[in-house]
């Protein structure tokens, strides 16, 4: 009988980087239990903590699948998720999101978007992007922020966000919307509030993802706009060295004037 021929080592760690996937790990752990070699048990060790980390966040994401699940079992038709992001910096827009997810979307490590690392927000952003079965984003800007106060322009973002997601995919019937920690005035279909939402459901959490995302490039792009008061780096927020832009070359354009340290030095 032909002795089983193993593979090399570097073939072993070749598909190791490629295995991102459980079946795919249980697959090549199973060959490395057989394989005594002592890079093989090496890598049967990265592996493993690799599953359990994969195993960990899979729990994570049918736990945020379960309410939007349960909805669709209970007749809904399909479920959007709202966020928004940008109530307390010192200048810029909020912005709000509504996704609308597969029943079974990839998306790995999907989580609050202020529990994530900025080069993994960004990874989940395109592929919820991808993914979605739709999306929308909506942007309240300051002097709009300034008239009706910061609280009313979050929620009108987010009313926005839910009107542009039903004019741009009407086929998609949205019959319930998952709201974090608001309740969106003037909505046609029922909606669920959930204090910290965008840790409890998987489409919030994704709402919070793009939110945050494409305000993060709005911020930077007004560097160029507006030089000196690194938007780029504090994204408006009221960090040390905005403070100090602020007191030095008094607010810009963006700057939220209603904002009590705004205010202070404004000219």
């Amino acid at each position: 009988m032909r002795a089983r021929v193993k593979a090399t080592l570097a073939t072993l760690n070749r598909r190791a980087a490629l295995a991102h996937e459980l079946p795919e790990l249980e697959t090549l752990l199973a060959e490395l239990f057989r394989d005594a070699r002592c890079g093989a048990r090496t890598l049967a060790r990265t592996l493993r903590q690799r599953k359990r980390r994969l195993a960990k966040e899979t729990r994570h994401l049918e736990q945020l699948l379960a309410r939007a699940q349960a909805l669709r079992a209970a007749g809904a038709r399909a479920v959007a998720g709202v966020d928004e992001a940008g109530m307390g910096p010192l200048a810029g827009p909020v912005v709000a999101a509504a996704v609308v997810l597969p029943e079974r979307p990839h998306l790995r490590g999907l989580d609050d978007s202020k529990r994530l690392a900025p080069c993994t927000r960004a990874r989940l952003a395109e592929a919820i992007r991808r993914q979605a079965l739709g999306f929308c984003l909506a942007e309240v800007w300051p002097e709009e922020i300034d008239r009706m106060n910061i609280y009313r322009a979050g929620l009108e973002a987010m009313r926005r966000v839910v009107a542009g997601l039903f004019a741009l995919a009407p086929r998609l019937a949205v019959d319930h919307v998952l709201v974090d920690a608001r309740t969106i005035p003037g909505l046609a279909v029922p909606q669920t509030r959930l204090i910290h939402g965008d840790a409890l459901d998987a489409s919030i959490a994704a709402a919070s993802i793009l939110a945050k995302t494409h305000r993060d490039a709005l911020m930077e792009a007004q560097e160029a706009l507006h030089p000196g008061y690194g938007f780029a780096a504090h994204k408006g927020y009221a960090t040390a060295q905005h403070l100090a832009a602020l007191r030095r070359l008094g607010p810009c354009p963006i700057h939220r004037r209603s904002f009590a340290p705004v205010a202070a030095v404004a000219r």
